[in-house]
């Protein structure tokens, strides 16, 4: 039998490298073609949170939610589901906000509401979201560009939740193209305003009777007033 060149250097590498095993013997160098290569370092994981770039409103963009960040699922008391929002004050207001639908306009069911969403892929506006800082509620029954999704009452107490939050929040239906499912909060993280109303919107929470949850009538002069003022002042 023919034995080949190959072959005869791997008998010879096996044998050379039993005897360097019992007799200590350093293996020749040539042996070391045949050693196992060492694995390269993996390159670090960098996790970053923060994008390093503020959504349209001024607030700091995530890259994800749930991740040590700023944006975090929030409970939605009394509507049995969670969005996720920028925590602290902004979570007081839009939280307010979506209670208020709840309880005023039509019942919510989980997954009506949309809170955070990633930056790629999303364009103007709706890149709020991915500062926690906007909802969508129930996008599906109100899709971008189409108008006229709510009736008159319910128009109402949306101007009124809108005069609740000092016209701090804004309402997509009032865009050019119109987002009715779309609320966002309008002004950036350096306005002191926002930090007032949270503690405004915390105090109604635990004082009996005001807040959301309590179902109020948009209609009665005062609060019709304060809704048209603050509409008047959105629509500059």
């Amino acid at each position: 039998m023919v034995t080949s060149r190959r072959t005869l250097l791997r008998a010879v590498t096996g044998t050379t490298a039993v005897i360097a095993i019992q007799t200590g013997l350093a293996l020749p160098a040539w042996s070391a073609v045949r050693a196992k290569p060492i694995p390269r370092r993996a390159k670090p994981v960098t996790n970053r949170i923060f994008s390093g770039r503020n959504s349209p409103n001024g607030w700091p963009i995530n890259t994800k939610a749930d991740a040590g960040g700023s944006v975090w699922a929030r409970p939605v008391a009394g509507a049995g589901t969670t969005v996720e929002v920028s925590i602290g004050d902004v979570e007081v207001i839009l939280v307010h906000v979506v209670r208020r639908f709840h309880y005023e306009i039509d019942t919510l069911r989980p997954g009506e509401v949309i809170g955070f969403r990633k930056a790629a892929g999303v364009k103007g506006y709706q890149l709020n979201h991915a500062s926690g800082t906007a909802v969508d509620i129930r996008p599906g029954s109100y899709p971008v560009g189409v108008g006229g999704g709510f009736f008159p009452a319910q128009l109402e107490v949306i101007r009124d939740i809108l005069a609740d939050c000092e016209g701090l929040v804004s309402w997509g239906g009032d865009f050019t193209t119109p987002d009715e499912a779309h609320f966002q909060l309008a002004v950036p993280p350096s306005d002191a305003r926002v930090a007032a109303l949270a503690v405004k919107l915390r105090e109604w929470t635990a004082t009996p009777g005001l807040g959301a949850g309590v179902i109020q009538n948009p209609l009665a002069p005062h609060r019709r007033d304060a809704a048209l003022r603050v509409q008047r002042r959105q629509h500059r």
